[in-house]
């Protein structure tokens, strides 16, 4: 027992010098020589304890290359089993193999995304440029190559919308280099036109002279009068002088016919010639109006402010000459023409008295009056409409351009009132006519109104006290030239007063004007 204890450990210390020289022969191997290093492990092992001792002796054969750190723990442990390290290694190499793969996979697939994003922007680039860039950068490609150097002249970073590039300086604009022929200039429409604007007509081009009236025989004068009415229902653009020019100038000369038929010749009007008659002048003049141009009220001053005309006047004037002639003509049929000139039509011809167009609102009272003093059916309904414009115009816009000629035609048809006034017309005196002295605009029509009121109480002086009474409710306060207008209002009503009335208003009247002669505003208006 004692011998085979001795053996084991002799055989061991021999193995910890075998172990102890490889060690400083030489440094360790790669994995590679891995299996080299296994089968000497494997002869080593295989030896018996005999041949380790005769082996003592000897000196150590030379080893071709360097045992690794495996094959040295396979040595200590001669007990172990070969296979199972030979396991372990291939498992091992199989990771090792898989990490490798696995890199090798994601960096294909990065390259895969890089690829498609190339791709997307490709087709991005090319849709950009087949779809229609704004002027802006359209007019900067042009020019791109001359540029300042401070934009950037790559396309990728050049800016791709009209807010990107707004980003540079002013100064750094290419755009002072563009030609002006090559920018696509669009002209500039104003916000708010000064002039109604028209549809031109689609058979514009077709319009034709037709032969004058006295080259024609008297038998058909009637259809020549028509067919030249129909002819005048075409419209032609005024905004454009150089369009339609024959054609404007045929319409102005058919118009100046028709107007100078009407008035040297006698002829019965048929139904047939109301009805065009009627509908060329709805045609030619009803429209919508445009916003205000100038300003409105006292800031209004005609000689600093430019008026506002119609660009159609030349042949609006005409037509409404003609129609104003048609109405006063003789052969005129009231009863006829009573289906054509109805509510709408006066509604929509008091909706013209707004115009900016001083000559049109002239035309429109001559014409109003005119239809007044024709239709006695619509008497009551032009007066009650006026009253709704005044009642609008005070309480609600405090705006209207023909207050002034509306109460020119209130004037004369005051005038004509029957005596004893009726009631209706003293409620249109205390509730309109006297509240019209509230607006500001009051400067504009003031001497029309005062004209009205006089009107009323020559006819009725009873009424003095409840005129004077309104006047002195809405007398101003703080406005001197108002003022001064309500005393001139006030001096002309004393010139027909009577003294009975007098003496029912003297106090109230002469407590306000102490009031007026010991303000500042006095000496202001003196």
């Amino acid at each position: 027992m004692m011998k085979g204890f001795k053996q084991r450990f002799r055989s061991k210390s021999k193995k910890d010098k075998d172990s102890a020289a490889s060690q400083n022969s030489n440094s360790h191997s790669t994995h590679s020589s891995s299996s080299s290093h296994n089968a000497n492990s494997n002869s080593n092992t295989s030896s018996n304890a005999g041949s380790n001792a005769g082996s003592r002796n000897s000196s150590p054969s030379p080893q071709p290359q360097s045992q690794s750190p495996l094959h040295q723990k396979t040595q200590n442990n001669p007990n172990k089993n070969p296979s199972k390290f030979k396991t372990k290694t291939k498992t091992k190499t199989k990771t090792k193999t898989k990490t490798n793969n696995r890199q090798q996979q994601q960096q294909q697939q990065q390259q895969q995304q890089q690829q498609q994003q190339q791709q997307q922007q490709q087709q991005q680039q090319q849709q950009q440029q087949q779809s229609p860039t704004p002027d802006a950068t359209q007019s900067l490609q042009l020019n791109q190559s001359n540029a300042h150097p401070n934009i950037p002249s790559n396309n990728n970073e050049f800016p791709q919308s009209e807010i990107d590039f707004l980003k540079y300086h002013t100064a750094h604009s290419p755009f002072d280099k563009v030609p002006k022929d090559d920018l696509e200039l669009k002209p500039k429409t104003p916000l708010r036109h000064s002039s109604s604007r028209f549809e031109p007509s689609a058979n514009a081009q077709s319009f034709e002279k037709s032969p004058p009236f006295e080259e024609v025989d008297p038998q058909f004068h009637v259809d020549l009068f028509i067919q030249k009415v129909i002819q005048c229902k075409i419209l032609f653009d005024f905004y454009d002088p150089s369009a339609d020019i024959q054609g404007k100038e045929l319409k102005r000369i058919t118009l100046h016919e028709l107007t100078v038929f009407i008035s040297t010749t006698r002829l019965t009007f048929t139904e047939e010639m109301y009805r065009h008659v009627v509908d060329m002048f709805r045609i030619n003049i009803f429209r919508p109006i445009p916003p205000p141009v100038n300003p409105i009220g006292d800031i209004y001053d005609p000689d600093e402010d430019e008026p506002v005309y119609e660009l159609g006047w030349s042949h609006m004037q005409l037509v409404y000459e003609f129609f104003l002639r048609f109405v006063e003509s003789p052969d005129f049929n009231n009863s006829v023409a009573k289906p054509f000139i109805d509510h709408k039509f006066v509604l929509t011809l008091l909706d013209l008295f707004d115009s900016e167009d001083n000559r049109e609102r002239d035309c429109l009272k001559t014409t109003l009056h005119r239809i007044y003093g024709k239709f006695l059916s619509l008497r009551s309904f032009i007066r009650k409409s006026i009253n709704n414009i005044f009642l609008t115009f005070i309480y609600e816009t405090d705006h209207f351009n023909g207050i002034s000629e509306l109460l020119e035609i209130l004037g004369s048809i005051i005038n004509g009132f029957a005596l004893p006034l009726k009631e209706e017309h003293k409620i249109f005196l205390i509730r309109v006519l006297i509240p019209l002295h509230k607006p500001r605009s009051l400067s504009l029509y003031h001497p029309q109104l005062a004209y009205c009121i006089l009107q009323f109480l020559e006819k009725d002086p009873s009424l003095t006290e409840e005129v004077i009474m309104g006047l002195l409710r809405y007398w101003p306060k703080v406005n001197s030239p108002k003022e001064l207008m309500f005393l001139n209002e006030i001096e002309d009503i004393f010139e027909i007063i009577d003294p009975q009335e007098f003496n029912k208003i003297e106090i109230p009247l002469f407590a306000q004007l102490s009031k007026f002669g010991g303000g500042a505003g006095f000496f202001r208006v003196k």
